[in-house]
């Protein structure tokens, strides 16, 4: 059995909830297609693209990424 891919809404959900918890400027890392895990910041707010994709944009990187491949980086405490 195949699993049905998200909503509009579904997707428009994650994205604003994404983009409340993390400003534009937001330390992440990004898994690549080759695999390589690279930090970078976003240079966007997490949107839905063609209604279909929940995508972000990020510095230094051509395109924009699946949100799903973008993880936040925590904070560091400070010392």
């Amino acid at each position: 059995m195949s699993r049905r891919p998200p909503s509009a809404e579904q997707l428009q959900a994650a994205c604003d909830k994404f983009s409340a918890a993390h400003r534009v400027g937001a330390a992440v890392t990004v898994q690549l297609d080759g695999g390589e895990v690279r930090e970078t910041i976003t240079t966007s707010e997490a949107q839905v693209l063609s209604g279909h994709s929940a995508v972000i944009w990020l510095e230094g990187i051509s395109g924009c990424y699946l949100l799903d491949r973008v993880t936040p980086v925590a904070a560091k405490a400070a010392a």
